[in-house]
């Protein structure tokens, strides 16, 4: 006998992982009819993430419209992210065109700040149950299928069924290894160490990113007056950057062209770092299993777009499943156009920083669009967009701006 609906799901959808992405696909789904359970392994709703650039980039801000979090952030003080990037050639200054509209733009905002935003704007949504302190310890399979998750909780273990379970559990998922997942693992040849620094002027205060070829570093104002600080370097420094934390990371900054006043500035927070942060890609859907953010694909650190395919995965994922989540769709059919869509979307991003992520100086192509771009506003204007990842890589390097920018540096070398 076939057991009534309600019996068979406790939930529609069973999301491990409270954070950016689950939360944004909490809220997503929900205002779509999905009943959702949000599980969180951690008990205290204000947690957040530490180890993180603490920027959006202005892919993310349609879904934080959908969200309506953005009057909340600008109420934060989150600082609208305009930068600058430092090359051999000189600064790279995106600038809205004089007759044009103005650039679009994330935000720069601590996780301190973003994260309880963003899980409490899920757990008021309507058909969302937030479960704090649950973490999931395994997942339930029938016919080789996933119908659910078992969880720790406060009160013991417990299980949870649904149609479709959502890793949102960051780059070591447990959902993408309880449903083994393959995965693709990359070698990140750089290191970083971060910190938040209050009085820390910037030129224009605006974000500044250096590429020392194959050293990097930026600085990002945020909320409340803090700037985040970062030094990514080649991992061949490593041990001698080890055997004196603080001085080296001090050091570095000082020695960055133009650089801040690092020594003028209070540091807030500890140093901390990411001495081994591989770049690996999963394959986003299993039966009755799905993936976003960093469980799906863990990008390099450096480019600070981690968050923002938080967000845009999340968007994907509820746009593409909410109907079959209900029960009035094929679900594999959705899962199917959520990994294509993921994969077509993401891939060629992934491939470039998989490439640059080797620590090596630039290759020619590079060094024709960069070099142009510290010299043409339009080109700075074309780079503004790519960084943001409002454009992919072919839109980037398409013909048509691969000549625009020899002929920039033709005329260049001309004058």
């Amino acid at each position: 006998m076939t057991k009534p609906e309600s019996a068979v799901h406790d939930y529609d959808v069973v999301i491990s992982g409270a954070s950016l992405a689950g939360s944004a696909a909490a809220t997503l789904l929900a205002r779509r009819g999905v009943r959702v359970a949000l599980l969180e392994r951690r008990s205290d709703p204000a947690a957040y993430k530490v180890l993180c650039t603490h920027s959006l980039t202005a892919n993310a801000y349609p879904v934080l419209e959908e969200l309506g979090l953005v009057p909340e952030l600008e109420k934060a003080g989150a600082v609208r992210n305009e930068a600058r990037w430092h090359t051999r050639w000189g600064w790279i200054h995106p600038k809205a065109a004089p007759a044009g509209p103005a650039l679009p733009y994330g935000y720069n905002v601590r996780r301190s700040t973003l994260d309880p935003l963003i899980r409490s704007r899920a757990a008021e949504t309507p058909g969302v149950d937030l479960l704090l302190g649950h973490q999931v310890t395994g997942l339930i399979r029938e016919a080789g299928r996933t119908v659910g998750v078992r969880a720790s909780t406060p009160r013991g273990e417990r299980e949870i069924r649904a149609r479709l379970v959502v890793g949102a559990d960051g780059k070591d998922s447990a959902v993408a290894k309880f449903a083994d997942v393959p995965s693709q693992e990359y070698e990140n040849t750089r290191f970083g160490y971060l910190a938040h620094f209050r009085g820390l002027p910037l030129r224009d205060g605006i974000a500044h990113t250096w590429f020392l070829e194959p050293d990097m570093a930026y600085a990002f104002p945020n909320d409340d007056g803090v700037t985040v600080v970062a030094v990514v370097p080649d991992k061949k420094w490593l041990p001698a950057f080890r055997a004196d934390l603080e001085g080296s990371f001090l050091s570095f900054v000082r020695d960055l062209p133009e650089a801040p006043p690092i020594d003028s500035a209070e540091r807030v927070t500890k140093i901390i770092g990411m001495v081994d942060y591989p770049l690996r890609s999963r394959r986003p859907t299993a039966p009755g299993v799905a993936l976003i953010g960093d469980a799906a694909l863990t990008g390099d650190p450096l480019w600070g777009v981690g968050c923002g395919w938080a967000l845009e995965s999340a968007k994907w994922l509820a746009e593409a499943i909410a109907p079959a989540a209900t029960g009035t769709g094929d679900l594999d059919r959705a899962l199917a156009a959520y990994a294509r869509g993921h994969r077509r979307r993401l891939t060629g991003h992934q491939k470039l920083a998989i490439d640059f992520a080797k620590a090596r100086p630039f290759n020619p192509v590079e060094r024709l669009i960069f070099s142009a771009a510290a010299r043409d506003e339009s080109l700075a204007r074309h780079m503004h967009l790519f960084a943001s990842r409002l454009i992919g890589p072919l839109r980037f390097l398409n013909p048509v701006v691969m000549a625009k920018a020899w002929l920039v540096n033709l005329k260049h070398r001309g004058a």
